[in-house]
């Protein structure tokens, strides 16, 4: 068994960005974190597959080029190689619970890409 409060963890950045709540031995598991027009960068995984439930705002999630808006209560998950990039464009912070699995705290390729750069490089 394993107990934990988030109070007990920071997230990477001040207020925003990842906070994990668990790391390993077989997944990740935390809370993300990100204030009015804060962005996180795109990136993708080629083993781990990335699951993110809203809990609080609303969150432009771009996956591969493609627009999915995010508000409370919708789940995404982004599987291995799609890249994924989030930015909040309204006017509260947006929170979710993310889960990322098969645990591999190398896995993640940063990807130059943003909403302005349109899908070409996905085409």
């Amino acid at each position: 068994m394993f107990k934990t409060s988030e109070s007990d963890h920071s997230y990477r950045f001040e207020d925003h960005g990842p906070k994990y709540l668990q790391r390993g031995p077989r997944s990740d598991i935390g809370v993300v974190t990100l204030q009015p027009g804060q962005h996180f960068p795109a990136h993708k995984h080629s083993l781990i597959e990335e699951n993110f439930l809203t809990i609080a705002g609303e969150v432009h999630m771009y996956v591969d080029g493609d627009l999915h808006v995010l508000g409370v209560g919708d789940f995404a998950r982004c599987d291995p190689g799609e890249t994924h990039y989030v930015i909040n464009k309204g006017d509260i912070a947006w929170k979710a619970v993310f889960i990322k699995a098969p645990y591999n705290p190398t896995d993640g390729t940063p990807v130059d890409w943003t909403p302005e750069d349109g899908k070409s490089i996905f085409e």
